[in-house]
C-alpha cells in the first residue's frame, strides 16, 4: 500500500501537470471592469426540483453518517 506521503506527492504532481496542460495563463483571463453593470440573472427553478435536490442531498448525507458511524459492529475483545 502506498504511503500517505507518496499519495500526496502524486496528487500534487497531478495538479501541477493539469495546471500546466490547461494552457490558460493568468493574464489571459478576462475580468470585467469594476464599474460594469452586468450581474447574475435570477433563474427561477421549479419547486419540485428544489425539493428533489434537497431530498437527494439529505439522503446522501444520511447514508454517509450511517456508513461511517453505525454500520460497523464493535470489535470483539479476546
Amino acid at each position: 500500500m502506498l504511503k500517505q506521503r507518496q499519495i500526496l506527492g502524486s496528487l500534487g504532481s497531478l495538479g501541477i501537470l493539469l495546471g500546466i496542460a490547461s494552457g490558460v495563463r493568468a493574464n489571459q483571463i478576462s475580468i470585467p471592469p469594476a464599474n460594469s453593470t452586468s450581474q447574475f440573472r435570477h433563474i427561477e427553478q421549479p419547486l419540485s426540483l428544489k425539493i428533489g435536490v434537497t431530498a437527494g442531498g439529505l439522503t446522501l448525507i444520511s447514508l454517509e453518517l450511517w456508513w461511517f458511524l453505525f454500520s460497523k459492529k464493535p470489535a470483539k475483545t479476546r
